[in-house]
C-alpha cells in the first residue's frame, strides 16, 4: 500500500526535497550490525517507524548509488536502509575461516540476516546488478518477506546449466571482464587496478552519464575492502562454474536451479545498458503478481544514481500495486 502515516508529517516536512538529486553527497547515518557471519555497515534515512525499503548495490558500485533516492524516499516516510554487500565497504566477515564466497545464495541470504537482525519482518526490496539478482532471489524464495521489488534489469538469478550455453559473439563481448576473472592474470590485475579497473567498468556501463571525479571516488573507497577482490572473483568464476559454492547453500541452490517465479509485487526496469532486453519482454513471464516494466532511455546501468526520482518513483509505485 501507499505511504500515507501521519506519524513522520514533522519529518516529511522537513525533509522533503531540501537538496535536489545530484547534490547529495552523504548519508544522514551510517551504522554497523552484526548479522552472523557478517557485521555489516549500513546507510539509514527516514523515520524509524517507517516502512522499510531495502536498496542493494551492485558491483563496481556502493551505497553511493543511493545517496540520491534515499533522500527522495525518506521525505516520504519511508525507512531506507542501504547495506554494503559482503566485500564492500565497512562490511566484514566475523571470521578468518569463513569462505570469501561470492555466490548469488549467499548474498541473498546475507539480505535475510540483515532483516531480521534489525527486527524486519518484510520490506520492499530494490536493486540493480548484483543487487537486483539479490533482491530477486529473496522475492522468489522468501516471498513473505518481501512486500514489493523493484528490479533493474529484470529476472536476473542465474541458472548455472543455462549459463553455460554460448551467446552470441557481440553479447558475449559485453562480458570480457568475467573471462579476465576467470585467469589467474585477470586476479592479479584486478587486484593491482581496482580502481581504474572499476572505473572503466563504469564508464562502460554507463556511457552518457558525466560523473566526476569526487562522484566515483566516494564509491571506490568501498572497494579496499580487504575481502573485495575475493568475492567479486569468486562471483564471476561461480556463474562460469569455475569455483564451487558452499554446502550451506545447497538447498537454495536447488531451488533456483527450477527457475522459480516471481510472485510479489513488481516493477522492473529497463535501461540502455539492457540492450535488446530493454523492453522487458523477455522475462515478463518469471514474474506473476502484480507487475509493471518501465523503460528509461539514455540512462545506463547505474539506475539509481543516474536517475534517482525515477527509481525512487519506481520503489512508491511497487509498493503501491
Amino acid at each position: 500500500m501507499a505511504v500515507a502515516a501521519t506519524s513522520v508529517a514533522d519529518y516529511t516536512a522537513s525533509h522533503a526535497d531540501a537538496a535536489p538529486p545530484g547534490s547529495h553527497t552523504s548519508f544522514p547515518a551510517l551504522k554497523q550490525v552484526d548479522v552472523g557471519l557478517l557485521n555489516v555497515g549500513y546507510a539509514e534515512d527516514g523515520p524509524a517507524d517507517g516502512p522499510p525499503v531495502i536498496l542493494l548495490h551492485g558491483w563496481p558500485y556502493d551505497i553511493h548509488s543511493y545517496v540520491d533516492v534515499a533522500p527522495l524516499l525518506a521525505a516520504r516516510g519511508y525507512r531506507v536502509l542501504v547495506p554494503y554487500l559482503r566485500g564492500y565497504g565497512s562490511t566484514r566477515f566475523n571470521s578468518d575461516d569463513t569462505m570469501r564466497n561470492g555466490q548469488q545464495t549467499a548474498l541473498a541470504e546475507d539480505t535475510v540476516a540483515f532483516m531480521n537482525a534489525l527486527g524486519i519482518q518484510h520490506a520492499v526490496l530494490a536493486g540493480f546488478d548484483w543487487g537486483a539478482r539479490t533482491a530477486d532471489i529473496v522475492a522468489a524464495v522468501y516471498p513473505d518477506r518481501v512486500k514489493a521489488l523493484v528490479s533493474v534489469s529484470g529476472y536476473l538469478i542465474v541458472n548455472l546449466v543455462a549459463n553455460q550455453k554460448p551467446l552470441s559473439p557481440l553479447a558475449e563481448r559485453g562480458w570480457w571482464y568475467q573471462y579476465y576473472f576467470s585467469t589467474q592474470r585477470g586476479v592479479d590485475g584486478y587486484r593491482q587496478n581496482t580502481y581504474d579497473f572499476n572505473k572503466l567498468i563504469w564508464q562502460e556501463a554507463s556511457p552518457m552519464w558525466k560523473f566526476d571525479g569526487a562522484t566515483y571516488d566516494r564509491s571506490a573507497d568501498a572497494f579496499t575492502n580487504p575481502d573485495h577482490v575475493d568475492i567479486v572473483i569468486h562471483n564471476y568464476r561461480w556463474r562460469l562454474s569455475l569455483a564451487p559454492g558452499e554446502p550451506r547453500y545447497d538447498e537454495l541452490d536447488r531451488k533456483l536451479a527450477d527457475n522459480p517465479m516471481i510472485s510479489v509485487p513488481t516493477i522492473t526496469i529497463g535501461s540502455d545498458f539492457d540492450g535488446p532486453n530493454k523492453d522487458g519482454t523477455a522475462y515478463r513471464t518469471m514474474f506473476t503478481g502484480p507487475y509493471s516494466h518501465r523503460v528509461l532511455d539514455g540512462i545506463g546501468h547505474n539506475v539509481p544514481q543516474e536517475a534517482p526520482r525515477e527509481f525512487a518513483d519506481a520503489v512508491m509505485a511497487a509498493d503501491a500495486l
